[in-house]
């Protein structure tokens, strides 16, 4: 199920995200899964594609189409790495996509593989996940001096 900013009402639009025209969401809670695709939309994401199983979620990575961002639930209705699509998404080319973690078990992802997103424990703000991700593809200079530590 995909879904674009074009499907909102024009008072709900929000101007195009850098960098995030398409996103897939991996997520098998239907209810969070439709908050952050709402957050993601608003914010200007040209495509959120839903996935509710890793089978799903591979079928979309084969396909032509590159996701500019993903977010992975941990533990979905098929699997229980679902941080495991984080590892084979950096393995996509030069420029993989930007990764977010959604979960109710921090725990169960390995520390190595947390390093490559920020980790929104379950339940957090939708719209605290979209700024990460839209902070997430700036990469000017003033966004280099404001993650450098003081």
């Amino acid at each position: 199920m995909s879904s674009t900013s074009k499907d909102l009402p024009a008072d709900r639009q929000g101007k195009p995200a850098p960098g995030l025209s398409r996103v897939l969401l991996v997520e098998d809670d239907a209810i969070l899964a439709m908050a952050l695709e709402d957050a993601l939309l608003r914010a200007g994401a040209g495509t959120v594609t839903i996935c509710a199983s890793v089978e799903k979620t591979m079928r979309e990575l084969e396909g032509e189409l590159r996701a500019d961002a993903i977010v992975l639930d941990v533990h979905l209705a098929d699997r229980d790495d679902g941080w495991a699509l984080a590892e084979l998404v950096t393995m996509l080319g030069p420029r993989p996509p930007r990764i977010a973690f959604s979960t109710g078990s921090p725990e169960a992802i390995p520390a190595s593989v947390a390093a490559l997103g920020p980790v929104f424990v379950k339940p957090y703000d939708p719209d605290d996940l979209v700024a990460a991700l839209v902070e997430g593809g700036k990469s000017g200079l003033f966004t280099i001096l404001r993650r450098t530590p003081r």
